[in-house]
């Protein structure tokens, strides 16, 4: 997800002259104070100063607040509702829902917009969101609470191999010293995506998991890839030392004794709610509630479903270091342990850019005012966008749950009233900026997007050349068939997924994949070998496993 330190690297690109022309124009007025000043016995100004609150040590000084915190937090949450309605009007989003937690008590919960476009099913505090990858610090902390009740046998240090024997990567060193932690940090060496395009497809997480030991990887613990499936391991690894599924372990040791009622790891739970908030994707620039995702198969990393009173009650208890209502329901030490940044996530492309990190499911990176953050935002490209940030020192929190495909919305809302909080002002057009930066999640993605069909195109090869079955050991098995004198692909567990083959030059079929992972409009090739032994479908060669060879 795009960070704020990507924000100010966009300004300064773009404000770079207009500040060196500012620069000048202060210099100059600087002589002609100095050659007045000559003249007359007038003391000099004292320069500004910028007021530093001391911390315990060094690294735990920050940007002293504008004002007393509580007039900044009243004002912030008084224009909140404003915030809210504006981004939603500016955006299109349908909806969305907000809370903010401070002082142990929510003081603030609304709704705003409607649950599907078209209706007026509006939206309130208790609607039920799919939150995405928020799903993983909810699941970071099921790890810290199940580290809490293992009597010292189970930590971020655990690995993985001694809870889960039968998973392989594809290094055996890896597959024998990958710890719970490496898999909640995204240091496994799997690569972003990495078993997402089976689960596309309609695999199940165990199938999912004895394809992973094809996936490549990158170099162990020094590489950082953002992987659902990555974080899911480690997720399934605690579950198993437990001898429960993954959905129970949350029920039993984060939602039920947090009251949090509306909130599961099920996706069937989502769908049994009538106040939920459909899923609305952005296609030709309206959203539109079209489809169902079904994030079963990497449910400690995308599946959970929330609302912002439950999400608010969860919000305390990390504020309030593990505990809720007298109770330690949440090993303090392994869920700060979580929180502390375990790798670098986003390094920026100058020394002037402030990191991002990433600890155990949880983004902990530094703010403008010093100030350390954790957060986390989830993203459905099918519907979904949202975003919760943590300001520990200030005991304050905020989530933002939205029903639309991710524009930055959910990011933009929380950080105007961070901002509030911190500054006494809207530091920049948030909605706006993070539109931009959220642009490539909604994106078409292919090789053949922007193409345009040769005008000079080479006629195929005939059809009986190309139909037939074809496999493939990571994806299974792949059919071409002829329907009405034209090619259809088919693939998935059960042939579910029908790709309609287009000529398009030679060997060569454009076919359009439409999932979480290929927004609508995107285009990509179909390449078969000249003898047709062998077909590539490029949308799935990511890590150059999309090539399917013809069975006999």
């Amino acid at each position: 997800m795009p960070t704020s330190t990507q924000a100010a690297r966009s300004a300064r690109g773009a404000h770079g002259h207009s500040l060196r022309s500012r620069t000048t124009a202060v210099g100059a007025v600087a002589i002609l104070a100095l050659l007045m000043s000559s003249c007359t016995s007038t003391a000099p100004a004292e320069p500004p100063t910028i007021s530093v609150q001391q911390g315990d040590t060094p690294s735990q000084d920050v940007i002293t607040l504008p004002e007393n915190f509580d007039a900044l937090l009243d004002r912030a949450i008084e224009q909140l509702p404003t915030l809210a309605s504006d981004a939603l009007e500016q955006s299109g989003v349908p909806g969305m829902s907000v809370a903010v937690v401070h002082g142990g008590k929510t003081i603030f919960a609304q709704g705003f917009g409607v649950r599907e476009v078209g209706t007026e099913d509006q939206i309130t505090p208790d609607t039920v969101f799919q939150v995405a990858s928020v799903s993983k610090s909810l699941s970071a902390t099921g790890v810290a609470a199940a580290i809490a009740e293992s009597d010292g046998q189970l930590s971020w240090q655990t690995p993985i191999h001694d809870l889960l024997p039968q998973f392989q990567f594809k290094d055996p060193t890896v597959t024998e010293l990958a710890t719970v932690g490496d898999a909640f940090s995204h240091r496994t060496g799997l690569f972003t995506g990495a078993g997402d395009d089976l689960e596309d497809l309609g695999f199940n997480r165990a199938t999912i998991f004895e394809k992973l030991r094809l996936q490549p990887l990158d170099p162990f613990r020094s590489s950082y890839h953002y992987s659902n499936f990555g974080l899911t391991i480690g997720a399934e690894a605690v579950a198993a030392s437990r001898g429960e599924a993954w959905d129970e372990l949350m029920d039993e040791l984060v939602f039920k004794p947090l009251d949090m009622s509306s909130t599961s790891a099920r996706h069937d739970d989502f769908l049994a709610h009538d106040d939920r908030a459909l899923l609305h994707a952005l296609e030709n620039g309206k959203f539109v509630a079209k489809y169902d995702r079904n994030p079963d198969p990497q449910a400690p990393a995308g599946g959970v479903s929330s609302t912002a009173n439950d999400l608010a009650k969860w919000m305390l208890m990390v504020l309030a270091e593990g505990e809720s209502n007298g109770t330690q329901l949440v090993d303090s030490a392994a869920l700060a342990e979580a929180m502390t940044p375990q790798i670098v996530s986003s390094k920026g492309p100058t020394i002037t850019a402030r990191p991002g990190h990433y600890g155990f499911g949880f983004n902990a990176s530094p703010q403008v005012s010093g100030r350390m953050a954790i957060s986390h935002s989830g993203a459905f490209a099918l519907g979904a966008g949202t975003n919760y940030q943590l300001i520990p020192e200030l005991d304050l929190g905020i989530v933002v749950l939205t029903n639309g495909a991710p524009v930055g919305v959910a990011e933009a809302v929380a950080t105007e009233f961070t901002d509030l909080v911190q500054y006494g002002k809207i530091t920049r057009d948030w909605v706006t900026d993070a539109a931009g930066f959220f642009a490539p999640y909604t994106a078409p993605s292919g090789d053949l997007v922007d193409a345009t069909k040769p005008t000079d195109a080479v006629a195929a090869p005939p059809s009986d050349q190309l139909v037939g079955k074809y496999h493939s050991d990571y994806f299974g098995v792949l059919l071409i068939e002829e329907h009405n004198g034209a090619l259809e692909a088919r693939l998935g567990p059960t042939g579910n997924v029908t790709l309609a083959l287009e000529e398009w030059n030679g060997s060569t079929f454009a076919y359009a994949p439409l999932s979480e992972s290929a927004p609508a409009g995107s285009l990509a090739s179909a390449v078969f070998s000249d003898d047709g032994s062998t077909v590539t479908l490029t949308s799935f060669d990511a890590q150059g496993l999309g090539t399917f060879t013809k069975v006999a």
